[in-house]
């Protein structure tokens, strides 16, 4: 009974055109979220400056210290961000990146992040939805004889999925970090904004590309 109606309720969602750019979309806004400071980590850099009299500073100076645990905390980031790119490794991709953000979303709630709760608490519903999009490919963890979904709506290709993903990361990675970290004067943040109208505009094409390809009636 309850995996009919979780059935019932996908195919309802996955029957919006809407939603599979809405899924790439997200899927690459979490995948850049991750990629700047899993390679910090990664790296074996310093996350912040803040001094050791602030809790925070405290946690994150604690936690560097460890050495090898603060590199695989960089590399589960990079992996996760990596696999959220591409439709064929997505699943893996979003299985990764949810108890990563839901431990970083508690340490942010325990220590006491001013305000930094909030977008955590954002980018874990986000991460649970990208595990509810893919409920098809993970329901046979949690039912012991999944009934198989039948095809409800065109789904988009995974060529058109990944190039919605990748003008995501393209377009507004490099203009956050100019933006963010104030590198290269004017000019280069004038280059970054640039190329994020180019990745808007090739990500709108996409959407107008989908979303007549979506209401195109299919053959039986």
């Amino acid at each position: 009974m309850i995996q009919q109606s979780l059935d019932r309720l996908h195919a309802r969602v996955a029957a919006w055109w809407w939603a599979y750019p809405f899924t790439a979309v997200t899927r690459g806004l979490l995948a850049l979220s991750f990629m700047p400071s899993g390679m910090v980590k990664l790296m074996g850099h310093r996350f912040t400056t803040l001094p050791l009299s602030s809790p925070v500073g405290f946690f994150f100076e604690a936690m560097y210290r460890t050495g090898f645990y603060w590199n695989f905390l960089g590399f589960a980031q990079v992996a996760a961000s990596v696999l959220l790119i591409f439709p064929r490794t997505a699943t893996l991709g979003a299985v990764v990146f949810f108890p990563v953000i839901l431990n970083i979303f508690l340490i942010t709630v325990s220590v006491g992040f001013a305000g930094t709760s909030f977008i955590t608490g954002a980018m874990l519903l986000a991460g649970l939805y990208l595990l509810c999009w893919d409920y098809p490919r993970l329901k046979g963890i949690v039912f012991p004889q999944p009934t198989a979904l039948g095809r409800t709506a065109p789904a988009w290709s995974d060529a058109r999925m990944l190039a919605m993903t990748a003008t995501v990361v393209l377009g507004a990675g490099p203009t956050l970090v100019m933006v963010t970290r104030g590198l290269g004067g004017r000019g280069s943040l004038m280059a970054g904004l640039a190329m994020f109208a180019v990745c808007a505009a090739i990500g709108l094409w996409q959407l107008v590309i989908g979303y007549r390809a979506a209401r195109r009636p299919q053959a039986a």
